[in-house]
């Protein structure tokens, strides 16, 4: 008898924010497993803002999630059948997976073998130790370089990547400054996660507590939201300082787009830079970077904070939840 497979798809796309009706949940029973693919029983999902901008029709960085399908995201389970041959049954994969109990995963999208480290939680495979840790690391290093003594300023930073990134830049040496949206956020990034300040925007006036955080300007602008924090973050940009563009939370499904940063002269002025990145840039090096990162978490230099959700039915509210600001750290849902 085959297993039943319970999915969540696309029911209805957003054309502003997202909402429960636009996903509807689905019984069905395991899918074959196809030439070239693998079947993954899912025990985690990946819940992060670029889900959003899948379910959009235009093309991103992926093709759009097709209507009726299942939702698109970071996952990560145990396989059970497999015909692609560095796989096989009992392998625990970290994916390009779907909201399923078993996803069909392309050989292409199965990304990186998971091997459980004593004392860590095996979902930390998907947030500090996997896309959020990656997608942080690359940002910060790779595309901020922040040197020593210079000062980071990091948005959204209590979310699964900005609370890696601003403890890497203090681990390169820099002063980290934190961004985020209750008091609660602001003390776990200051007392638990070694940032040097973390400001409140939701109760201060972004341009004076910047100014006031950062008494030498910024070097570094690490940003996840866009729109009014980064013009806010550019009038306080150092001469050649980077402003890395993570991601822009404040846009994704704002009924009409924002007109560009005022402040985007100061990248002339102050002979800055402004550059995009996605992780799947440097797919060749996940696993040298993902040693780097598990050496921090076993030494105590990088912390974390997993948020939780119980039930595949719940991952549409997790995924409302994170755009609400709900979560502090990773947003997962354990199926």
């Amino acid at each position: 008898m085959s297993e039943p497979n319970r999915r969540i798809v696309l029911a209805e796309r957003p054309t502003a924010a997202v909402e429960a009706r636009h996903f509807r949940l689905e019984t069905g029973t395991r899918p074959a497993c196809p030439e070239g693919c693998a079947i993954v029983r899912n025990h985690y999902l990946s819940i992060d803002p670029t889900i959003r901008d899948w379910m959009d029709e235009r093309k991103s960085y992926l093709p759009p999630i097709a209507l009726g399908a299942p939702i698109r995201s970071g996952a990560m389970g145990e396989v059970v059948e497999s015909k692609l041959p560095d796989w096989k049954p009992g392998d625990i994969a970290a994916t390009l997976g779907t909201w399923e109990d078993f996803s069909v995963v392309d050989g292409r999208m199965m990304g990186r073998k998971i091997t459980p480290i004593d004392g860590v939680p095996l979902s930390a495979q998907l947030g500090v130790l996997g896309g959020n840790g990656l997608t942080a690391y690359y940002g910060m290093v790779e595309v901020g370089a922040p040197e020593p003594g210079q000062t980071v300023l990091v948005s959204a930073a209590a979310g699964g990547v900005g609370s890696i990134a601003g403890q890497i830049a203090r681990i390169e040496g820099a002063r980290a400054v934190g961004i985020a949206g209750s008091d609660e956020k602001c003390a776990w990034l200051v007392d638990e996660l070694g940032y040097s300040a973390a400001i409140n925007y939701k109760r201060e006036n972004l341009y004076d507590a910047i100014r006031a955080a950062c008494p030498d300007g910024v070097d570094v602008f690490f940003d996840n939201v866009g729109g009014e924090v980064l013009n806010a973050a550019l009038a306080h940009i150092n001469v050649g300082a980077r402003v890395v563009l993570c991601g822009a939370i404040s846009q994704l499904g704002a009924k009409k787009l924002p007109p560009g940063p005022a402040n985007y002269v100061f990248l002339l002025t102050r002979r800055a830079t402004m550059r995009g990145f996605v992780t799947m840039d440097y797919v060749q090096r996940w696993t040298e970077t993902s040693a780097v990162l598990a050496d921090w978490v076993q030494s105590g230099e990088l912390r974390w904070r997993d948020h939780i959700v119980e039930g595949l039915e719940n991952a549409p509210s997790a995924l409302l939840g994170l755009f609400a600001g709900d979560n502090i750290g990773k947003m997962l849902v354990r199926l």
